[in-house]
């Protein structure tokens, strides 16, 4: 566990792997182990963390790809919020609206799962790649009418 605390990718063996001219090592993000020669240790050590990048990498984009939506619709920008998402919506740019998107999506209530009221939707960033061309759409804030500059990718803090 203090390893793990520490992020450590990698975990090697003791003294007795090293008489045998090898080390037991446990990747951290898996727990598996594997037993690596002390000949090219440094290649296989390399490789190996090359590996645990990868594979860390493509685990966060499929809970991100996973979490994510999106939506031009008011209620459903909120449940999808309350649902623990992250939200590309259309958005025109303006910090009023933003100030109330955040007050609006905010929930006073406590829910049995949260056990504490939620803060509102914050704007998190503009992604490059667009889902639609937000300039047909109008900002998602409700008393909006300013066309949307761009999808913006909302969420909110926990």
């Amino acid at each position: 566990k203090q390893w793990y605390q520490r992020r450590v990718a990698i975990t090697a063996g003791g003294p007795r792997d090293l008489k045998n001219n090898q080390v037991v090592v446990v990747r951290r993000d898996t727990g598996v182990k594997a037993t690596l020669q002390n000949e090219n240790l440094d290649d296989q050590l390399s490789k190996l963390l090359d590996t645990i990048h990868d594979d860390m990498y493509n685990r966060a984009l499929v809970e991100r790809d996973a979490n994510m939506a999106v939506t031009t619709n008011w209620e459903e920008f909120c449940k999808l919020l309350d649902q623990k998402k992250i939200i590309q919506a259309p958005y025109c740019g303006d910090i009023s609206c933003e100030e109330i998107i955040k007050k609006d999506s905010a929930r006073t209530e406590v829910t049995e799962d949260d056990k504490a009221p939620a803060m509102g939707a914050k704007s998190l960033c503009i992604p490059f790649d667009q889902p639609a061309d937000a300039t047909c759409e109008t900002c998602i804030q409700q008393s909006c009418s300013n066309p949307a500059t761009a999808y913006t990718l909302f969420g909110r803090s926990y």
